[in-house]
């Protein structure tokens, strides 16, 4: 079979496996090559704040209906509560029942200084009513321009409910964002033929800085974590999606080279600009994704809790400690409520953990120091989980509200994914929708 190299996906699968042999075999050239991955992010973090913005004002604005906002954004967060709390659970019992912690040494993290993780997560709000303050902005334009998600989408809200109740008025305005949106697309699209490098230099960076050996060493903890995000993909985000009527496995095909992007960076947002761009060409309505994919990237962080739980269960089994049925209940609502606190920030899973480790000091936070070295192995995995959780999210939430016409996705999908046609083409469907 040939090999089409001109295939971004094939790039960076080449990228990735480029890095791996570069950081181990000049491992600290590799090292150094961190800023690759770094700008990239950069670059995409640049376009996702005017892209939320202008996406989820559009959405609620060109519904019109306020009711039906209500309803899609109510049965978004019920269905991301009720997943993001399965995931949590899935992560306790399948840590539970493989104990990779029973027996670890613990002498390694003895006098480690993760005081940078827990200081960041002192200083994080992660009280339910920091939750709640820090989701309103003091200044939208500053949230905009310092890309801070959540008050990004509640100001984002605001405007779209604003601009639906003045009717055919802000018609203009709602034009004048769709053309925006397109512009900001093509960015997007640029942006993207450098994905390959980027994937390139963060896992040189990965294996030069930690090694090939830090995956041995903890390799019974990996195993479990990405065990468990395989059993949750197919079981759980599998049966939900069978439910709907379509299969989870032809979209995760179908989103693969997000995935490979995520894999190589180890950030979800990397892939969110493309995800949604691809969720529209797969058949769910511009409404809906507008609103749920960054809603999504705020409150359904299924890797994320999956890994909280489990890392959390690690270092309490590594330490001795031997939690009752009450207390595994007690700390899976300190997570359903931590978690939270990771929402919109790239790798804050670690801090996250130190702020639920502080919040149920039975776990010794000095325990951390035993999975530091290869957190950003794990990073990965927690990160393709939550960028598949929340296309299913979208995809199930469009057939809920009879908004999915998968007639687009078979018109659109004929044609190269990168190509200025194809993306034309997508918005004239989500358009005519």
């Amino acid at each position: 079979m040939k090999i089409n190299f001109k295939n971004l996906t094939v790039q960076v699968v080449i990228g990735i496996l480029l890095g791996i042999t570069i950081g181990f075999i000049f491992p600290e050239f590799g090292a150094q090559l961190k800023v690759l991955a770094d700008i990239f992010i950069k670059l995409i973090k640049m376009v996702i704040a005017p892209i939320i913005f202008f996406t989820i004002v559009i959405g609620i604005g060109s519904m019109g209906d306020l009711k039906k906002v209500g309803r899609i954004g109510g049965k978004a967060l019920l269905y991301f509560e009720v997943v993001t709390t399965f995931a949590l659970a899935i992560g306790i019992l399948i840590v539970s029942i493989l104990q990779p912690g029973n027996g670890f040494n613990t002498s390694g993290a003895e006098g480690a200084d993760v005081s940078e993780f827990t200081k960041q997560a002192e200083e994080s709000s992660h009280g339910f009513m920091d939750f709640l303050m820090g989701i309103v902005p003091e200044n939208a334009v500053a949230a905009l321009a310092g890309g801070e998600l959540l008050p990004i989408l509640f100001f984002a809200v605001l405007f779209g409910l604003a601009t639906a109740s003045v009717g055919e008025k802000a018609a203009p305005v709602i034009s004048l964002f769709e053309k925006l949106t397109e512009i900001f697309f093509s960015i997007v699209n640029m942006i993207m033929k450098i994905s390959p490098i980027a994937a390139f230099g963060a896992m040189a960076y990965t294996i030069g800085n930690f090694g090939i050996g830090s995956l041995v060493s903890l390799g019974k903890l990996m195993g479990s974590v990405y065990i468990t995000m395989f059993l949750f993909i197919v079981l759980i985000l599998g049966g939900i999606a069978k439910y709907y009527k379509f299969s989870v496995f032809s979209f995760i095909k179908y989103i693969k080279e997000e995935i490979l992007l995520v894999l190589g960076t180890s950030s979800s947002e990397s892939a969110l600009p493309k995800l949604m761009q691809k969720l529209e060409r797969y058949g769910c309505s511009k409404s809906v994704v507008g609103l749920v994919v960054p809603t999504g990237y705020s409150f359904n962080l299924d890797g994320t809790s999956i890994y909280l739980s489990m890392a959390a269960m690690f270092i309490a089994q590594a330490y001795g400690v031997d939690l009752s049925i009450w207390q595994m209940a007690t700390l899976l609502g300190v997570l359903m409520l931590t978690s939270k606190g990771a929402a919109g920030v790239t790798g804050s899973g670690f801090i996250t953990l130190a702020a639920t480790l502080a919040a149920f000091p039975m776990i010794p936070v000095e325990g951390m120091a035993l999975i530091l070295g290869v957190d950003r192995f794990m990073s990965e995995a927690r990160a393709i989980t939550n960028l598949i959780g929340n296309g299913v999210a979208t995809v199930v939430i469009s057939k809920m509200e009879d908004e999915f016409d998968p007639e687009g996705y078979v018109e659109v999908e004929a044609e190269p994914e990168t190509s200025s046609s194809s993306i034309e083409t997508s918005v004239g469907v989500v358009a005519n929708r």
